[in-house]
């Protein structure tokens, strides 16, 4: 069994959301899916971004926010999921009072080197030391 704890992941500051990359390709013989963990402190936002050639999954774990895809919008709450078509622009925004956390999936993984430029994960902090959350 293959475990990755949040404290442990790559992470990306980035609206005042804090990413975490869980899962990328290649990790624990992974070929077909990344998977992020995503925490966002009220009116944070994730800018509108596409994937050329991958679909992707949110699914909201805590909170409630707005969500972008394509030209339609829609109110989310916790234990919605929303699809994104690959080549997609899509967003989110924390509407809500209390943080925002969302599970996001996408098929097939993103290639590291070049995921989302000006969007690289940054590696997580050395044993021993704790990190800060931004969110």
């Amino acid at each position: 069994m293959h475990t990755q704890a949040l404290e442990t992941s790559p992470r990306n500051h980035r609206g005042g959301q804090v990413s975490y990359l869980l899962l990328t390709q290649g990790q624990f013989g992974s070929r077909h899916l990344s998977i992020t963990w995503v925490e966002g402190a009220p009116g944070s936002e994730q800018s509108v971004h596409a994937h050329p050639n991958n679909e992707q999954v949110y699914v909201i774990v805590r909170g409630r926010g707005l969500m972008k895809v394509g030209d339609e919008e829609q109110q989310v709450r916790a234990g919605e999921l929303v699809f994104v078509p690959p080549g997609t622009g899509h967003a989110i925004l924390n509407t809500g009072d209390e943080p925002l956390v969302y599970v996001s999936a996408t098929s097939p993984p993103f290639e590291l080197p070049t995921q989302d430029t000006g969007r690289a994960y940054e590696p997580a902090p050395a044993a021993g030391q704790h990190a800060e959350s931004q969110a």
